[in-house]
């Protein structure tokens, strides 16, 4: 976006060039005569400080951009090399105006992009800044003492730069903002000692007296302190417990908007990152914080009406489709997100746009808009103040300065000026609109449709008429709805919520109560609504959401009028809230590759040593997850088989990932696991192998994980090779306690699995983890009837693909011995009548679709029998270990008939069907004893053709 600046851009008719004195234009070089013209024209402040320095001409010929802390380094010499405070004040300001003409001449000429111009004069503030409060410390200092904390730490002060300075991107002619702070309370150590907090405040005294006194050489910066805790009344320094606790106790919305940007400009590095840490909580919250959308909704609705007021509709900065309006759109999702997604926690406003679009949270087109919006915005409030070094945000009116400010931007005239602007701030404004809503503008009152529902809530009627305009609305039954509604109105809750927690509340119920009407059992709706209401109540960010967003409303009063389980996650984990906002996605699962790349992404912006954090993002993705699947399954979308698939490719995603976690975390300290075997050294690697729903593809909501740990190092020197080595065995034992405790630790986001590891070698007096070779051996010799039926549903999860073979083949060998059909016979009959007797209905009225009688284990016991019986003449029958393609399995070996099959397989999805249907309403597995009488009785038939009594 460089400028091409060229001589008849500003020559017409109408509009003389500013004179420019013959000396000053005589000192540049005949080839830079035009572009300095050019130059000075548009800024008399530039023309004022060469003829009042111009020495300094000579320097800007052969300027170039400055290194990175080139400038700071250089400032801070010239500041440190003085001796008197007169010297200080005269030298600071010839400083910045040395540095200022420097960058309106690479700006204005065209040598300098924008990104540089921000930068620049973001760096000088911070030289500045930095260096006079080095100078005033070391003053102080030799005059009150060093200041140190109560245990005898030197002290030295912080400063915080706030909004555009805090971002690196400070405007040419600016007001700087500025928080004083420093890391404990204690005193000096001087002959007269100060507290440091009075010590600080006069070291902040002088530094702002030295920047923002005008003195004959003007000043270098007007001094904002008032963005600091409790504003103008407050101390003008605190110490960071006390920034702290303002802030977790007394901090406004706004507050944390200004913080966004909040950067250490000055002071200590490390005191810096200390208090910056601190204070991340306050600006950025765990959870989805949708609140910010109607807080800087409300503060540019109240700027509107201010540039209103004060007629500043053309102002760059706070008019419509303004600077203003691309940052709030940054920053909203950042004080949103910012939380959940480090990379969010941003000061620049360039990079935030990129990141967004990065994140999906911005469509290229609409990053592309506000980013070249952006730049032609700030370098035409640039021009504006290098016209006299003020800070203006309006545009000039007269005519001969609003063609010389065309010309600076490389336009023909101040009509193609005003076009292009319009066209960028047309954008900014539409997709400002977009995102936050914005009520009042361009828009015509009307009566809210919903207005009959507003006096209900608000209790403007007495009871029969409230019932009345329930039933009038189809909210049915009426008394019980208005009986839910006046209990949450009069309740404890709602009468201690802060003042804007009820507004928001007030604002949800009507319309709340207005899709309830709309669903096949209002009242249950309502009641499974408010009871995930009730819940997020105190944080009410989630309820603007649900306000602001009503496709996200609808989705919410669907899904929990369709399942109880889908209500209690929602109660539980309101951050599901989240996924209701797009549709698209919300009844769209994700396929095992994507699901994969997806969790990866989740945790690639986490720091891999937060196992706190990262537990929380496995936690958070995986109920993310299980709600997409259950909202694909209550609506149909996706039949059974799939259902199980997705919520076993979940489950296969978070092992992969939890292993990989706690493999990195262990191998850190201990080194990883080696061993020889015939004198070659080789890697020893874990495996997790799934039994039961998990191995067979058929987890349902809520199944726990049957998992089996093995390893494959054998042979001789079993160590890990790191500073702390350990014996192979223990250093597996170790990896795989960490990983079920990954996997079963109950957190505030809940667990992520219930595990069990018993069906391990000798079961749970076995060893946790055991080598291959070991399982090999103990299925061979010591391993009953029943640990190889649930070897056949067994598969492999994660591993090398040598130990995943290694395992394959094991199984084979298992699966396929000889046996002695009687024997196996008799030994799977008497182990699934120890389970009727055991794990059975006792109540001859209820039937339990899993364990009774022609339920779904006799399925699977029919199918394991035949299997084994003949899998050492027919070895193909091992290759699944799903039942369903067992079933086909038996089929092809002609085992069984078409026609049976086909019955068994029918039976065994409808069974597994209506457990998932009654997972997701939280009931048990159990019907009436007079439910699938049929099926039962050809799964019977088919037993006592098969097995016999």
């Amino acid at each position: 976006m460089r400028i091409q600046l060229t001589l008849t851009a500003i020559q017409n008719k109408e509009n003389k060039l500013m004179p420019i004195a013959p000396a000053l234009l005589a000192s540049f070089p005949a080839d830079l005569s035009s572009s300095a013209e050019l130059a000075l024209n548009a800024s008399p402040y530039l023309q004022e400080q060469l003829m009042r320095y111009p020495q300094w001409v000579e320097a800007l010929l052969a300027n170039a951009a400055y290194q990175d802390g080139e400038l700071v380094q250089k400032i801070a010499l010239e500041i440190a090399a003085i001796s008197d405070e007169p010297s200080l004040m005269r030298a600071v300001r010839q400083i910045r105006h040395r540095e200022t003409v420097r960058i309106a001449w690479r700006d204005l000429t065209g040598a300098a992009e924008l990104v540089e111009t921000l930068q620049t004069t973001s760096d000088l503030a911070d030289a500045l800044v930095g260096s006079v409060l080095a100078w005033w410390q070391k003053q102080l200092v030799a005059k009150q003492g060093q200041p140190l904390s109560r245990t005898g730490k030197p002290q030295s002060m912080l400063v915080l730069g706030m909004g555009k300075l805090g971002g690196r991107e400070l405007n040419f002619s600016s007001d700087i903002d500025l928080i004083f702070a420093f890391p404990e309370a204690g005193e000096t150590d001087g002959r007269r000692s100060l507290d440091n907090q009075t010590f600080f405040t006069r070291v902040g005294q002088k530094l702002i007296n030295t920047l923002g006194q005008a003195t004959a050489d003007g000043f270098a910066y007007r001094v904002d302190m008032r963005l600091r805790p409790f504003g103008e009344v407050g101390a003008l320094a605190l110490s960071f417990d006390a920034m702290e606790h303002y802030y977790q106790t007394h901090g406004r919305e706004w507050e944390r908007y200004a913080m966004v940007k909040a950067r250490v400009m000055a002071g200590e590095v490390q005191d810096g990152q200390e208090l910056m840490e601190r204070l991340r909580p306050f600006v950025y919250r765990r959870y989805l914080d949708y609140g910010a959308v109607e807080q800087l909704r409300e503060m540019k609705a109240m700027i509107n009406r201010e540039a209103l007021r004060k007629g500043k509709q053309q102002d760059v900065k706070l008019g419509k489709g303004g600077i203003r309006e691309i940052e709030f759109t940054a920053q909203v999702f950042q004080l949103m997100r910012g939380g959940r997604e480090p990379r969010l926690q941003e000061r620049n406003l360039l990079k935030t746009l990129t990141i967004l679009e990065q994140t999906q949270l911005l469509s290229p087109q609409d990053a592309n808009h506000l980013r070249v919006a952006y730049h032609f915005l700030r370098r035409a409030e640039n021009r504006v103040q290098m016209w006299k070094d003020e800070q203006a945000h309006a545009l000039p009116t007269d005519s001969e300065q609003q063609q010389l400010m065309a010309a600076s931007l490389g336009l023909a005239d101040w009509a193609s000026f005003m076009q292009t602007l319009d066209a960028h701030r047309e954008q900014v404004s539409l997709i400002f609109k977009r995102i936050f809503a914005v009520e009042g503008e361009d828009e015509a009152t009307e009566l809210d449709p919903n207005q009959e529902l507003i006096q209900v809530w608000q209790g403007q009627m007495d009871d029969d008429h409230a019932t009345n305009t329930l039933l009038s609305w189809g909210l049915k039954p009426e008394m019980e709805c208005w009986q839910q509604i006046k209990a949450l109105r009069e309740s404890r809750l709602y009468k201690s919520l802060t003042e804007l927690g009820r507004t928001r509340l007030d604002r949800l119920m009507p319309e709340l109560l207005a899709v309830c009407a709309t669903q096949t059992h209002p009242a249950q709706a309502l009641t499974r609504s408010l009871q995930v209401i009730q819940a997020i109540a105190r944080r009410s960010g989630y309820i603007v959401m649900l306000v602001d967003h009503p496709g996200a409303l609808e989705q919410f009063v669907k899904l929990v009028h369709a399942s109880v389980w889908i209500t209690v996650q929602l109660t539980q984990h309101p951050i599901l809230l989240d996924a209701l906002l797009d549709t698209r996605q919300l009844y769209r699962p994700l396929n095992r590759q994507e699901l994969g790349a997806a969790l990866k992404q989740a945790l690639g912006s986490v720091d891999p040593d937060d196992t706190g954090l990262v537990m929380e993002r496995l936690r958070q993705f995986k109920q993310a997850q299980v709600l997409r699947v259950a909202a694909a399954d209550i609506t149909g979308i996706l039949p059974l088989m799939v259902v199980s698939d997705q919520l076993t490719w979940i489950a296969e995603a978070i092992l992969e990932e939890t292993t990989a976690h706690v493999w990195q975390s262990i191998t850190t300290k201990s080194g990883l696991p080696h061993y020889v075997l015939n004198g070659e050294k080789k890697a020893a690697s874990i495996a997790i192998v799934g039994y039961g729903k998990l191995g067979g593809i058929e987890l349902g909501y809520g199944s726990d994980l049957d998992i089996v740990f093995l390893h494959d190092s054998c042979g001789e020197q079993q160590m890990t090779d790191g500073n702390k080595p350990l014996e192979n065995p223990v250093f597996f034992a170790r990896l795989a306690q960490k990983i079920i405790n990954a996997l079963s630790t109950f957190t505030h986001d809940g667990r992520l699995y219930e595990t069990d590891t018993r069906l391990r070698p000798s079961g749970a007096s076995g060893l946790l983890v055991s080598s291959a070779e070991a399982f090999r051996q103990y299925q061979l010799d010591k391993a009953w009837i029943w640990e190889h039926q649930a070897l056949l549903r067994a598969r492999m999860i994660t591993g090398s693909p040598e130990l995943r073979a290694q395992f394959e083949a094991i199984r084979h060998e298992i699966l396929c011995q000889p046996r002695d059909p009687e024997q196996l016979r008799q030994e799977v009959v008497n182990m699934r009548q120890k389970m009727w007797e055991s794990l059975g209905s006792k109540d001859p009225q209820v039937f339990n679709l899993k364990k009774d009688p022609g339920g779904i284990t006799d399925i699977e016991f029919i199918v394991q029998y035949l299997i084994l019986a003949h899998a050492h003449q027919q070895p193909a029958l091992v290759e699944w270990s799903d039942n369903i393609r067992q079933l086909d399995s038996l089929r092809q070996a002609c085992i069984l008939t078409a026609a049976e099959v086909g019955q068994l397989q029918d039976i065994y999805r409808s069974l597994r069907n209506h457990t998932h249907q009654l997972a997701l309403q939280e009931q048990a597995a159990t019907v009436s004893a007079e439910a699938f009488m049929e099926e039962r009785d050809y799964v019977t038939a088919i037993w006592l053709k098969y097995l016999g009594g």
